[in-house]
């Protein structure tokens, strides 16, 4: 009890000390906070991150208290329909009906434990997605930099901040070079502040202006940093305004929101009916006030399909479990529906419809061009000194570490069982002039085993030519002729329209390293000795998916930083572009020229590019909105902080687990975990399943709603005897719940990727399914009815009380199993039934199953017939009541066959 107690009082102490340092944190010196936080420049221990996670908990934002199971389940009756359900069976037992009172009572709570099922279940899945997708941070641990999840850091840690990175908890910076942090979610600032170290001695700064200060969730942009953290969760800034505002309350998504105005609508509707239906049934005399007061609230509860929002939500959360075991996580609820009228997919080559792994494909020595399996080389020859010596690849136990044209240098010699790595040791690097983008060169100078100097030089061939003076052709170096340059230049631009990358080599011998190091001084009389044409391979599997997207009706774009002859050329093996002659809609462009094209103009062209090369990320959103003008849907990847806006520009941004930033990832719906573009192609296909699975069950409920409203209201026209409101609720319960559900996990259909994208202004009621709802609502309540009157006609009793009770029960058993058989139908929209397979999705079966058992069981089952008011049934009877369930199959199938000569060629 005393050490609990002694750990609680240091615990407090702590706390407050870091709470009344986080007030001054800017003012203090980098020495001061590593002290006050207890601290250490190479991370903190195993043991303190435990104790510092026992103190102050995981660094998440307080989330609003979820509601228990209880809470749920009370919530449920909240609904205004559940409402007037409670006030019938009220009605009903002070009219002495105290069976239906409970029967009534009975569906109520029924309803409400299916309604916590739903949301209990897309709740889960929500959860498990967003576990999956939390930010990771990089912090050092033990004296190694380790990644870690960013509910994981605890105040003390060591934060490295990188360009893309999103800053993990509050931090005061301990080093920053070139460090720039976005802070406008916190500030309002939209440009990125310049980071410091240096402590700032001003009282009361505003939170933009602490510049040694790094804010939980904020992006860094450039540059990069070190920072130590001095609060963490609720204890940060964001934790601040999250406390006041309740950032955690959850908003509904769109097509909830769309879902609900069709509920509203289809209300006032029912509502409508339900009045004339008590109207005529009061009008007609034959019944007493109470039953019609139930049977028209029966009915207006029966018909409104108040649980289509959470099957719907269900749905969607389903949908996203399933592309989450694909590799594609899906961030944004809505993006699902989305995906499913994807008409553009925009992508970048590298990583995505590439491997991003390069290997040597092609050697060019002594002025011969060989596969590079074919060539003889070792650590004695030139070339193969130079790539290895010009290399900056890390040797990492059982692989390399480094850039992947590097890397794929040295995987090339380890291939050929050379000691590599023995040989770079013992040829110290002595000093370097470093690799930029506008020069494309990168020089090194080694010490050799014979005492002297090796300068070597490698990058783009046109920038080392322009260096070179000399030639090596065997052992023989000579002066490098015009002819010679033709013949390097000739062979790179074959090597480059074959989507190979091409790096020139060359070396000079010095007698010492120059105290000049600078390209103008040193990197010139070069003696070129070779060319590697390397390849990052393309993805075995992108160009089938590149293919079924073509089927699919959606056009695939290739944007890419690469020359533009090795962007045709892969786009061509992908079948991104044709073969062969050149098409209206292959064109390939470089960033250059996108830049002359105005506007209009290339709101004209955009239609016919299928490859940009040589562009920059901010070309990305001019590529995007020019689509969207067209009135397509896009899908755009991106993996760089300069990625974000055209990300958020796109209907769906793509961001890549693997390589792509925080910042990316942030602004993406969707993230592949593989950064494959099959992924996405994967994705579209599971989106469009969602999609269509949601419209199956909305044309099941809304059909059967619907027939069931025109069966009450034919039969009080008619003067005919009236199903019971039980009945009605009975058969609410047992044919929408679990079928509806059911129906939403159904497998994609055959050919839906050879379907044309739907279009930015479809929605579930179109493609057919609303003249589908009143065809199919019409025949069930027509079918229910015939059957009805065949009872009348045809009896087998002689009384008039018995007939009508037969006739009542076969209605009630037909209007139920047209129903059930009619969810056999809603498995696909338009194809045959006995095409997509009848039983291949166990859920439905079981569904059907158990809705069947729980509506004979009223009939069948002795002891429920007083209770639902209805009569035992003869076996030819049953066999009527059958045939007209199933006749809903046979009305739809012929229906189906005309949509699809005729309306919807499949």
């Amino acid at each position: 009890m005393f050490q609990f107690l002694t750990a609680l009082l240091r615990s407090l102490i702590f706390r407050r000390k870091l709470m009344k340092q986080e007030k001054v944190a800017y003012q203090r010196s980098v020495a001061d906070i590593m002290q006050q936080m207890k601290s250490d420049p190479n991370g903190l221990t195993t043991q303190a991150v435990a104790e510092r996670r026992d103190q102050f908990g995981q660094n998440k934002l307080q989330a609003k208290r979820r509601t228990t199971l209880l809470e749920k389940f009370i919530a449920q009756f909240k609904d205004l329909m559940i409402i007037i359900l409670i006030v019938a069976a009220v009605i009903a037992g002070v009219a002495g009906e105290q069976v239906d009172a409970i029967i009534i009572l009975a569906v109520v709570i029924l309803n409400a434990v299916f309604g916590v099922f739903q949301e209990s279940k897309a709740e889960n899945a929500i959860d498990s997605l967003k576990q999956m997708s939390a930010p990771m941070a990089t912090v050092l641990r033990n004296g190694e930099s380790v990644s870690i999840k960013s509910e994981d850091v605890v105040p003390g840690d060591i934060v490295l901040l990188e360009a893309g990175d999103v800053v993990p908890a509050d931090l005061r910076l301990t080093e920053a070079n070139s460090l720039k942090i976005e802070e406008a979610a916190l500030t309002g600032e939209s440009v990125p502040v310049n980071k410091q170290v240096d402590t700032i001695s001003d009282d009361d700064l505003p939170l933009g202006d602490r510049k040694n200060l790094g804010f939980m969730n904020s992006n860094v942009t450039s540059g990069r940093g070190v920072g130590v953290v001095i609060g963490t969760g609720m204890n940060t800034e964001v934790g601040k305004i999250a406390h006041m505002l309740n950032t955690t309350e959850e908003s509904t998504t769109p097509l909830q929101d769309n879902l609900k105005s069709l509920g509203k609508m289809l209300t006032v509707l029912i509502l409508v009916i339900a009045v004339i239906v008590f109207g005529m049934g009061m009008l007609r005399g034959q019944e007493t006030l109470i039953n019609m007061l139930l049977t028209a609230i029966s009915l207006a509860v029966a018909a409104i399909p108040e649980g289509l929002p959470a099957i719907v939500t269900v749905t969607l959360a389903l949908g996203t479990q399933q592309m989450a075991r694909h590799r594609a996580l899906i961030r944004k609820l809505p993006a699902v529906e989305t995906l499913g009228s994807t008409d553009i997919i925009c992508s970048d080559k590298t990583g995505t419809l590439t491997q991003n792994k390069m290997t040597v494909e092609k050697v060019f020595l002594n002025n011969q061009l060989q596969d590079s399996a074919a060539a003889h080389l070792d650590l004695q020859d030139r070339l193969a000194q130079i790539m290895v010596l010009n290399n900056d690849t890390k040797f990492q136990e059982d692989q390399l570490a480094g850039d992947p044209t590097e890397t794929a240098l040295i995987s090339f010699y380890l291939n050929k069982d050379q000691p590599v790595q023995n040989f770079v040791d013992q040829h110290q690097r002595l000093a370097e002039i470093p690799f930029d983008s506008e020069r494309k060169l990168m020089s090194t100078f080694n010490q050799m085993a014979d005492g002297k100097i090796l300068m070597t030089m490698k990058g783009a061939p046109d920038q080392l030519l322009q260096r070179a003076t000399k030639i090596q052709n065997g052992d023989q170096v000579r002066e490098i002729t015009a002819d010679d340059k033709k013949e390097i230049s000739d062979t790179n631009h074959q090597l480059a329209t074959q989507a190979l990358r091409v790096l020139a080599f060359a070396y000079r011998d010095v007698d010492q390293v120059p105290t000049d190091l600078t390209s103008a001084a040193q990197e010139r009389d070069m003696t070129f000795v070779g060319l590697i044409g390397m390849i990052d391979p393309e993805r075995p599997e992108v160009a089938q998916a590149v293919a079924e997207a073509k089927s699919a009706g959606i056009k695939s774009v290739m944007i890419t930083g690469d020359h533009q002859d090795t962007a045709q050329a892969i786009a061509k093996r992908l079948g991104i572009i044709g073969h062969g002659e050149s098409q209206a809609d292959n064109k390939v462009i470089n960033g250059a020229q996108l830049d002359e094209l105005s506007d209009s103009q290339f709101d004209n062209e955009v239609g016919n590019i299928a490859v940009y090369a040589r562009v920059a990320p901010e070309h990305k959103v001019r590529i995007v909105k020019a689509w969207q003008k067209k009135g397509k849907v896009v899908a755009m990847t991106g993996d760089g902080v300069n990625d974000a806006p055209a990300l958020k520009t796109a209907d769906i941004g793509v961001g890549m687990g693997i390589t792509g930033t925080e910042v990316s990832k942030e602004a993406s719906d969707m993230v592949l975990a593989d950064d494959n573009f099959a992924t996405i192609v994967t994705a579209v296909r599971a989106g469009r399943k969602v999609f269509s699975n949601i419209q199956k069950s909305l044309q099941y409920l809304l059909s059967a709603n619907l027939g069931e409203v025109l069966t009450l209201f034919v039969m009080t026209m008619m003067g005919w005897e009236i199903l019971a409101p039980v009945q009605i609720l009975w058969i609410n319960l047992v044919t929408d719940t679990f079928p509806a559900i059911a129906l939403g996990v159904e497998p994609a259909e055959p050919g839906i990727m050879k379907r044309k994208p739907r279009g930015r202004s479809s929605n579930f009621l179109s493609g057919g399914i609303m003249s589908n709802i009143m065809y199919q609502g019409f025949f069930e309540g027509f079918i229910t009815l015939a059957v009805y009157a065949f009872a009348i006609i045809n009896p087998v009793h002689s009384t008039d009380a018995l007939i009508h009770a037969d006739a009542l029960t076969m209605a009630y058993a037909t209007l139920g199993l047209i129903q059930l058989f009619h969810a056999f139908n809603s498995k696909t929209i338009h194809q045959s039934i006995f095409r997509v397979g009848l039983f291949k999705n166990r859920f439905f079966n079981w569904a059907l199953l158990g809705s069947t058992i729980l509506l004979i069981a009223t009939i069948a089952v002795p002891g429920f017939n007083e209770m639902f008011h209805v009569s035992n049934l003869t076996a030819s009877q049953w066999l009527v009541v059958v045939f007209g369930g199933f006749m809903i199959v046979v009305v739809t199938e012929v229906v189906k066959y005309i949509q699809r000569h005729f309306f919807h060629k499949q």
